[in-house]
């Protein structure tokens, strides 16, 4: 009897541990702490600042597991690089950087592209960044990016996404 259960045993423990590999691939936490990295848009952001047009490379973040990781785990990133947080509508949100590597600026855009806040991200934090104000969107850039290319609050954000926010 006991030979007969140990294959079932056997093959009862490869379905559990399937099972559990299945689980932890689908989880949006990455416990390896490897950073998501996704495609780059083929569009190019562009905020319009009182000292002329900025322009950005941008991966999008749109689900909520990609905005829940967003730029964890990254080190490194291009100056005119960023990642835009799209949101269903438009909400008061909160960002930390508990597993954020890269200091960042957090741009707040509303659903007209109006830059409403530009605020400092802390890697590592778990302080909320939040601009008090309802958004739909949020670029992320290297810190000192925001600064160095005069982006403000009233600025206007252009992108096909934030586009067809506003037609709505």
């Amino acid at each position: 009897m006991a030979s007969k259960l140990r294959p079932t045993a056997r093959a009862l423990s490869v379905v559990l541990a399937a099972l559990v590999m299945l689980v932890a691939l689908r989880s949006p936490v990455i416990a390896d702490g490897r950073a998501m990295v996704l495609a780059t848009d083929p569009d190019r952001l562009t905020v319009e600042t009182r000292s002329g047009d900025r322009s950005f490379s941008i991966e999008i973040a749109k689900s909520p597991s990609e905005r829940e990781r967003g730029l964890m785990f990254r080190e490194t990133m291009p100056d005119d690089h960023g990642m835009l947080f799209v949101f269903e509508d438009q909400r008061q949100v909160g960002f930390w950087m508990k597993n954020t590597v890269m200091p960042l600026d957090l741009v707040f855009i509303s659903e007209d592209g109006k830059v409403q806040a530009v605020l400092p991200g802390e890697p590592f934090s778990e302080a909320v960044i939040t601009p008090g104000v309802p958004v739909r969107f949020v670029l992320e850039l290297k810190a000192g990016t925001a600064a160095a290319d005069h982006i403000a609050a009233g600025d206007t954000a252009r992108h096909p996404a934030i586009g067809r926010a506003a037609a709505k």
